[in-house]
């Protein structure tokens, strides 16, 4: 990775360059494609909102993570709402979901957590005990920006399939691109205080989740399970 000079770019605009390809696959990938021309098989997106429910219950805890490690009152505040809303997104949004699919949030509950899932949640975790803030937020940030971005790239698009193009609705939403905002507008202002080698482990770690995000869409098409 080659990083231009530091005195001309934000953290954000570092971080980005370096996950360029990451997204391109994400974008290019039979799950996302599949949302917008409405091939993707329900079973698939199923399988992807179960885990999704699983997802977000580790997530909620890597947030809380991040907020009592901010360094200021303002970030605690918010990564601590950010925890609470992932919460009650697993709990409304996937209610609504599940039940247009024939399920519940209930049954959804007693399905396994999948390899992927296991995998992402353990790292997001681990890097919020073991790492710093920054190293925690650079873990965490993919989940917020990647989203947002797919969102806005489907929006123009959306689907021919109602279910999804709601998907595509919430996540490509103007409410959900300022909550990802917020949380870009800290990045930048932590990345400015960071040492080279402290800056090298929060791109690291957005590095990593952000090839997990792939591998999670990639696992919900496929209909992980585990081999044994």
């Amino acid at each position: 990775m080659v990083t231009p000079a530091r005195s001309t770019l934000r953290t954000r605009d570092v971080l980005w360059a370096d996950v360029e390809d990451v997204y391109a696959a994400i974008l290019a990938h039979p799950f996302v494609t599949g949302l917008t021309d409405g091939t993707l098989p329900r079973e698939s997106f199923r399988h992807y909102i179960v885990q999704d429910a699983h997802y977000l219950r580790g997530y909620a805890r890597a947030l809380a993570v991040c907020a009592a490690k901010a360094p200021d009152e303002s970030g605690t505040v918010m990564f601590a709402e950010h925890a609470a809303q992932a919460i009650a997104a697993e709990r409304d949004l996937h209610a609504a979901l599940m039940a247009e699919l024939g399920s519940s949030p209930e049954e959804a509950t007693l399905q396994p957590v999948a390899p992927t899932t296991q995998a992402y949640v353990s790292y997001l975790l681990a890097t919020g005990y073991a790492g710093s803030f920054a190293e925690a937020l650079g873990a965490v940030l993919p989940c917020y920006w990647i989203y947002a971005r797919v969102g806005d790239e489907l929006l123009a698009r959306s689907s021919p399939d109602p279910l999804y193009a709601r998907w595509i609705a919430m996540y490509g939403s103007a409410e959900f691109q300022a909550v990802v905002d917020s949380v870009l507008e800290v990045t930048d202002r932590v990345g400015e205080t960071l040492s080279d080698p402290e800056r090298a482990l929060m791109r690291a770690h957005f590095r990593r989740t952000s090839t997990y995000e792939w591998m999670f869409w990639d696992a919900g098409y496929r209909r992980e399970t585990w081999p044994v």
